[in-house]
């Protein structure tokens, strides 16, 4: 009740478009009724009201100021000085923290906290966490217990994974329901992927999608979760895939499979490719979307050096080019080329002298009359090419996910305030977990030994040349 009463205060005051930053001093609002506003209007926005993010902003802009203008007496109440550190874990200007605590007679555990989210706030990983790291967030009261949790964990994400993952979960243990939750969740799904915990990445992603599938953070999410099943693939079902994708809105369902059938495609995964490539063609209760050139363009990466590549070439050729963002029609374009590649008849040229130098060989090999067909997989001493495009990385990724992949995933998803993306996503936190697929050389194993001086093993290393080629055309197609 009294939350309800103190944010009722601060939107009135928002309301009145002449009220400068200072009336909420003047008002006589404490920095921690200011802060408790600012975390309620941030836990709707958790929940999915977008409509509350541009109070966000409003509320952060009033708090800076409010403890701006704080003085050594006002930070005599703890809840004001813990109030200043959750502002600073929420979002807040550094400076103004910084400026504040100085100001602050407080107890030591509570200026080294101060000392370690401007460290945090100012870009400086490794020396907030050596700052923070002896301090343990069940033992400081849970308002701050919650925000200290969110932050350590987020620094030792990358050096420290299990340790991570245990202070991510006493963040929401702390804060269930809450923004600091959503974030903790989100977070807790990459390190899981990183880690090869399927089961802890399962748990966490049905969670997310259960509670948080509306934040305006939750694009985020789906960059995780589609590299997570990537990642994953051999240890998750496709049935537990499609558990937590069933709680989704069927167009946001949709997305998610059209981005993991496209990712699997590129990265040579079939199996996965054509289960997403399907369930995004299905739809769900028989709404089919066979009409979205997406969907059809990264089923048919799935079959494009199957038998039926006759039938894949008819489908990418009506594809409408002009409902596809860039990057997916540069992937058709490469897939095309593939497509082309596997029914392309073998230059006379080159045929020649490779069918007489096998001849040449295996006559001098055996006796007169004897001399027998060498098979064409036999002569080029090649992989299938579904073996050398599975084994061909990414070449050049883009770094940017294709616009057509998270359209409608960020539907409705508007971007958060830049002074808020510091707990949502902060400046400071570990960089993101590289989604790159492991670079295995496809070609060593079928060149090793030849000689290009001879006829026959230089139009080996030719048609190899030509597939890596094709592959890496195939892979420098954006995800």
């Amino acid at each position: 009740m009294i939350g309800r009463t103190v944010i009722g205060r601060a939107v009135g005051l928002l309301l009145l478009t002449a009220t400068s930053p200072a009336a909420f001093a003047e008002d006589g609002l404490q920095p921690y009724q200011l802060v408790r506003s600012l975390q309620l209007i941030q836990d709707r926005i958790a929940g999915g009201d977008h409509a509350a993010l541009p109070m966000q902003a409003k509320l952060l802009e009033m708090t800076d100021a409010r403890l701006r203008a704080a003085d050594a007496e006002d930070f005599k109440d703890p809840k004001n000085f813990r109030a200043l550190l959750v502002y600073g874990m929420s979002g807040g200007n550094p400076i103004t923290v910084e400026a504040a605590a100085s100001r602050a007679t407080t107890d030591p555990q509570g200026l080294t906290i101060a000392k370690g989210i401007v460290a945090y706030l100012n870009g400086r990983p490794a020396a907030a966490i050596e700052i923070l790291r002896p301090i343990d967030p069940m033992s400081v009261p849970p308002d701050l217990g919650a925000f200290l949790a969110l932050v350590k964990g987020s620094l030792l994400a990358t050096d420290e994974p299990a340790a991570a993952l245990a202070l991510l979960d006493q963040a929401r243990l702390l804060s269930p329901g809450t923004l600091v939750e959503e974030a903790a969740l989100r977070r807790s799904i990459g390190i899981a992927a990183t880690q090869g915990d399927a089961a802890r990445f399962a748990l966490a992603s049905t969670q997310y999608v259960a509670g948080y599938l509306y934040s305006p953070y939750a694009s985020q999410f789906a960059d995780s979760f589609v590299s997570g099943v990537i990642a994953l693939h051999q240890s998750i079902s496709q049935d537990k895939l499609a558990d937590i994708t069933s709680m989704m809105d069927p167009e946001r369902e949709k997305v998610i499979y059209l981005r993991i059938a496209r990712r699997a495609a590129i990265d040579g995964l079939a199996d996965l490719s054509a289960f997403a490539s399907a369930r995004a063609e299905q739809g769900r209760k028989g709404k089919g979307n066979q009409d979205d050139p997406r969907a059809v363009l990264y089923s048919s990466l799935s079959t494009v050096t199957s038998a039926t590549i006759d039938d894949v070439r008819a489908r990418l050729g009506k594809i409408d080019r002009d409902k596809l963002s860039e990057s997916d029609r540069a992937l058709l374009d490469a897939a095309q080329a593939v497509a082309g590649e596997v029914v392309a008849p073998v230059p006379a040229a080159a045929k020649d002298e490779t069918e007489a130098a096998d001849a040449a060989g295996s006559d001098a090999a055996k006796p007169a009359g004897e001399a027998s067909p060498v098979s064409q997989a036999d002569a080029e001493a090649l992989p299938p090419v579904e073996g050398a495009m599975s084994e061909q990385p990414a070449v050049a990724a883009s770094a940017k996910p294709a616009p057509s992949d998270t359209q409608a995933a960020a539907a409705a998803s508007p971007a958060p305030p830049t002074t808020a993306q510091s707990m949502a996503e902060p400046a400071a936190a570990a960089p993101a977990q590289s989604q790159a697929s492991p670079v295995l050389p496809a070609s060593a194993p079928a060149t090793a030994g030849l000689d290009s001086h001879d006829a026959t093993d230089a139009a080996m290393l030719s048609a190899r040349r030509q597939l890596d080629q094709i592959d890496q055309l195939l892979g420098a197609a954006p995800k």
